[in-house]
């Protein structure tokens, strides 16, 4: 199933959206929407994403198979307790963040309060505001019709505000075909990141997806070598018309990046349920590549509340991370 799009898709009405707004209004609104919000339900300095690998020893807990890579074994208090363990350790206070947004024609694509996008602007803005602190940087490539842009990693509010203001006032084009493959862009990335940092990926992840079943996306192997040197956090950007169709009657459905157009009757049920059923395999198939590739995943649609769903992604994987961890000296009573 490839990307499409649908002609003249009607955006929801009410206030307006990041798009609407003048230039010098987009940037406040997504500040306060982030930091007011997000200062609210999330507590404590160095927020994250993710917890972070870091670099100062800090425990050992059990190995979990499929979940923990074998490079992080402890092999001396595997050894002294003839369980697997793997080494704990606290993130770093210095943290360097890349970006990689999408903004392929795909993207320019929406049907609710935000096109796709504005939203991947939004996740941006939120993975900036996360991972701003004392030391911090931040640092961004732009895939787009034109190539792959490079912005280099920096500290501070303005920094982030200015790489904001770059992704808002990015012409739409509606050239197709141009774009590189989203493989090649994340690949370009891990050349050229060195050291270990957190890399986010912001995209619908549609590119490169196999057109038979049991193939494998063009990108996973990217993200895969992009995970061994860096924590890997996919932000899946998601439209709803693009997991199912309204029963509207006669539509034009587009490729963006082709720019194939085939008319349909969506009044056709069994047409309805065939696109749906492919779309919910697609999207599966994003996800199980994504979490062979070792990819925390987040998925964030047009139609909900993004700041909420990333809120509750932090929680879980503070949760997780706190569940996976006994107490120190426990384990070192039981190593002893």
């Amino acid at each position: 199933m490839s990307r499409v799009g649908s002609d003249g898709a009607q955006r929801g009405s009410g206030d307006p959206t990041l798009g609407q707004l003048a230039p010098e209004h987009r940037l406040r609104r997504l500040e306060l929407l982030v930091t007011r919000r997000l200062d609210g339900l999330l507590h404590g300095q160095h927020l994250g994403l993710l917890p972070g690998p870091g670099s100062e020893y800090s425990g050992a807990r059990e190995y979990r198979p499929g979940e923990d890579e074998v490079r992080r074994m402890d092999w001396a208090v595997t050894a002294r307790t003839t369980l697997p363990h793997v080494r704990e350790v606290d993130a770093d206070r210095e943290l360097t963040t890349w970006l990689l947004v999408d903004s392929t024609p795909s993207m320019h694509f929406g049907t609710a309060e935000l096109d796709k996008r504005e939203l991947a602007v939004a996740a941006t803005a939120a993975v900036g505001f996360l991972t701003a602190g004392v030391g911090n940087r931040l640092g961004a490539h732009l895939l787009d019709d034109t190539g792959i842009r490079r912005f280099p990693a920096r500290t501070g509010r303005t920094h982030l505000l200015g790489l904001l203001n770059m992704l808002l006032a990015a012409p739409r084009r509606d050239t197709s075909g141009g774009a590189p493959a989203l493989a090649d862009a994340v690949t370009t990335l891990h050349r050229a990141t060195a050291g270990r940092g957190l890399a986010v990926l912001v995209s619908d992840f549609l590119d490169g997806l196999p057109e038979t079943e049991g193939g494998t996306p063009a990108w996973e192997r990217a993200v895969r070598r992009l995970g061994v040197r860096h924590q890997v956090l996919a932000v899946e950007v998601v439209d709803p018309r693009e997991l199912e169709l309204p029963d509207v009657g006669l539509v034009t459905l587009v490729d963006p990046e082709t720019g194939r157009r085939r008319e349909v009757s969506t009044a056709d049920r069994r047409l309805r349920q065939r696109y749906a059923a492919a779309a919910a395999g697609q999207r599966e198939l994003v996800r199980q590549a994504l979490r062979r590739a070792g990819a925390a995943h987040l998925s964030l649609r047009t139609d909900r509340d993004w700041i909420a769903d990333i809120v509750r992604h932090v929680h879980t994987q503070r949760r997780l991370a706190g569940a996976a961890r006994p107490p120190v000296a426990a384990v070192r009573g039981g190593a002893a």
